[in-house]
């Protein structure tokens, strides 16, 4: 495995990946942002021979985020955001905000969950199941195009941290978070649905945000950078100072003990 984290300077926000295959998708929302702010990218890739762990993820980034000398902004998609999430809930006091794209309530649920679920209950191929996926993930595409997203989906499956396989399925129990929170996703998203994101509802503080994407499917973020970038920008301004919103009354989250159970 292998970890990388790329800023010019000390970074006032952090990217968190777990997906290397999904690297060129990011790059546009990471170039708008950088243009405001000094934006780290850290990344996290595996092996097909290692073990998938969220708990070795979670210790990785966390021996990096320590050596900050302030809290960060934490920003991720799908499972990089799940890493993120967690991370904010064990070390709240670390993280300036927290922003997940295309993550719902419940947030283990990425395109890996959707492609095993379908591949054990469909007898077909999986070459058809993964050109179903990419159909799913990138809507209607010249056939040249879903050859080269059926090729991408083949290296996140064998490159990037995988919470699922074809006997287990993860999940995680929905729960807030004791930072600043923005989820953001796409109004057309089959993966991460609307109804997934519209059920952060409950959990959310006040200060907390939710915005949908008009388009763009499960990689929003990528062709509609721009809106991405300005609300995840006029956010970080919302919280100049980066205090620790407080926990709402009754509420709980997960101790290290019930995290370590889960990973």
């Amino acid at each position: 495995m292998t970890t990388q984290a790329l800023a010019r300077k000390a970074p006032d926000a952090l990217w968190l990946s777990v997906s290397p295959s999904f690297q060129r998708l990011d790059q546009p929302l990471l170039t708008c942002l950088a243009s405001h702010s000094q934006v780290g990218y850290w990344s996290y890739n595996q092996t097909p021979d290692e073990p998938s762990s969220l708990a070795v993820a979670l210790t990785l980034l966390h021996d990096y985020v320590k050596g900050s000398d302030r809290p960060l902004h934490l920003l991720g998609h799908s499972t990089g955001g799940l890493l993120g999430l967690l991370y904010a809930r064990k070390y709240p006091q670390r993280v300036k905000s927290l922003t997940l794209l295309a993550v719902g309530v419940n947030p283990a649920v990425d395109w890996k969950a959707h492609y095993y679920t379908q591949l054990d209950r469909l007898p077909c191929r999986r070459t058809i199941i993964l050109a179903q996926m990419a159909q799913a993930l990138f809507g209607q595409q010249p056939q040249h195009l879903v050859k080269m997203w059926i090729e991408m989906l083949e290296q996140d499956l064998l490159q990037s941290l995988s919470l699922h396989s074809l006997t287990e399925r993860f999940s995680l129990y929905p729960q807030g978070v004791p930072v600043p929170l923005l989820v953001c996703g796409s109004r057309d998203d089959v993966i991460v649905d609307p109804v997934q994101l519209q059920s952060w509802q409950p959990w959310l503080k006040p200060g907390d945000r939710l915005w949908f994407a008009p388009g763009g499917r499960h990689f929003f973020h990528s062709d509609h950078f721009d809106g991405v970038a300005r609300e995840v920008l006029d956010f970080w301004e919302m919280e100049p100072n980066g205090a620790i919103a407080p926990w709402p009354l009754g509420s709980s989250y997960l101790s290290t003990n019930q995290y370590d159970s889960f990973l």
